[in-house]
């Protein structure tokens, strides 16, 4: 709400600030879900400790050997009549 006690304009950088503005009470059963979620990307979780930028790359990694393993498979392809 703008001083005058009026919203700002519509489309205005004051009215998209608003909306993005997040509320910073807890609201009943979904305070506690998203507890349990938030520690799964805290400093203290268990387990292996690594950035997205590296899960991106191994995924494209991934596919990028699974997709030349179809191409060899096709090149090298041994017909055996018995």
């Amino acid at each position: 709400m703008a001083v005058g006690g009026t919203a700002p304009p519509r489309g205005s950088a004051a009215a998209a600030a608003s909306m993005r503005r997040r509320r910073t009470t807890s609201g009943g059963a979904s305070g506690g879900a998203a507890g349990t979620m938030l520690q799964f990307y805290t400093d203290d979780a268990p387990g292996l400790k690594i950035s997205p930028n590296v899960v991106l790359v191994m995924s494209i990694g991934f596919i990028a050997f699974v997709a030349i393993l179809h191409v060899v498979g096709k090149l090298y392809l041994v017909r055996r009549d018995a």
